[in-house]
């Protein structure tokens, strides 16, 4: 990778999530011997400033200015850096431009993208610009879709080293979480459906698991949408609202790695209620919720949860992936922090620093299939996440 004037540039830096990504890097990283060389970056100078003063960062911080309608301030800014880190969505607004500038300067970029048919259009429209400038492009790098993206990774090599196969089937399982939905998230998904209705063609990707593996289509995959009890697990289950992106996710990273876990690879996600008549009640009321999953008055892009709030938040994810010669492995991953901000911006952080020693090559990719175990051990070190088997 090209010497350049910084490592990572973290653009919306004035925006709620992308304030505490600054602040992981100030609390993770001041003093270190191997900190990033990192820069704050926004539309406006004099909010950067004040931003970088309510932080508590450094005043020689360095700040850049950008605008997403600036085609030029964005190459200037994709320039100076080797990776740009970005929080400004939603994506498919204001986002064509920067992922533009990034393939056209070789830069690497990584994002908290939701929303699967902007992703498939990126992928459609830059690859093979991409493969061939050496920029890396990591959409999803926040709870959508990292800890499901590198569970079921994880998972499978599990599985591989105790049995010499892959599992050919695994279900992602929330057993608990503890914090709210993002703004931006619930801004993405509304744009999302925006979309669609302007084009109905879009519908197909959104309602494919393999929306985001162009060329390839699976065996059909559980909706997810279906209340059930899962005997091994003790619970019933019911929808997830982030499954429909975090699937495609899992089956992208499959499908860039070649099918390390198998071409038939079934996989879908569900959370966890109660076993007996008390769970099913709830697994059928958490089915009705998902027809407005956020509320009457769902957070808006910016508005987030107290510090309190964003540290005392969590989550648990169990993987149970069917053995190839019967039984089940059962994997954990499990965050500190509210998913949605105190954890996603760790996340994010973490992803960019690791695509800075990546030796993948140039492309359109997931964190899995850019960095994998990689950014397994660095989430672990730096991030507050655990990946274990638990049998």
């Amino acid at each position: 990778m090209a010497d350049t004037e910084f490592d990572v540039i973290i653009y919306g830096a004035t925006g709620f999530t992308g304030r505490l990504v600054a602040e992981h890097y100030i609390r993770e990283y001041a003093g270190s011997t191997d900190a990033p060389k990192w820069a704050m970056a926004g539309r406006s100078l004099e909010k950067l400033e004040a931003v970088r003063d309510e932080i508590g960062a450094p005043a020689s911080t360095p700040l850049v200015v950008a605008d997403a309608d600036d085609m030029a301030s964005l190459e200037a800014m994709c320039a100076r850096t080797k990776v740009v880190l970005t929080t400004v969505g939603p994506y498919q607004l204001y986002g064509d431009n920067l992922v533009e500038a990034c393939v056209k300067t070789g830069t690497d970029y990584t994002d908290l993208c939701g929303e699967p048919t902007w992703m498939r259009e990126k992928i459609d429209q830059h690859s093979e610009a991409a493969k061939a400038s050496g920029a890396r492009i990591c959409f999803s790098s926040g709870f959508d879709s990292i800890p499901f993206d590198l569970g079921v990774l994880m998972a499978q090599k599990e599985v591989e080293k105790r049995t010499g196969k892959p599992s050919p089937r695994i279900r992602g399982r929330v057993r608990a979480m503890a914090g709210g939905a993002s703004g931006g998230t619930v801004a993405s998904m509304t744009e999302t459906m925006k979309a669609v209705a302007k084009n109905p063609k879009l519908i197909g990707i959104l309602r494919s698991s393999f929306g985001l593996t162009p060329g390839f289509e699976g065996p059909s995959q559980p909706s997810g949408m279906v209340p059930g009890f899962e005997k091994d697990l003790d619970k019933w289950s019911a929808p997830f609202v982030m499954a429909p992106i975090n699937t495609k996710n899992v089956h992208r990273t499959n499908f860039l790695l070649g099918h390390p876990y198998g071409e038939d690879f079934v996989y879908d996600e569900m959370m966890l209620t109660s076993p007996g008549e008390a769970g099913k009640k709830m697994a059928e009321a958490a089915t009705e919720m998902m027809k407005n999953p956020f509320g009457a008055k769902p957070p808006k892009p910016g508005e987030g949860p107290s510090k309190e709030e964003r540290e005392n938040g969590h989550y648990d994810v169990v993987f149970a992936a069917d053995l190839p010669d019967g039984g089940h492995l059962y994997y954990g991953v499990k965050g500190k922090y509210d998913p949605g901000y105190g954890s996603t911006s760790r996340m994010i952080g973490e992803t960019a620093i690791g695509l800075l020693s990546c030796d993948a090559p140039g492309g359109i990719g997931t964190p899995g299939s850019f960095m994998g175990e990689d950014l397994v051990k660095r989430l672990e070190e730096h991030a507050e996440l655990t990946f274990a088997a638990e049998n």
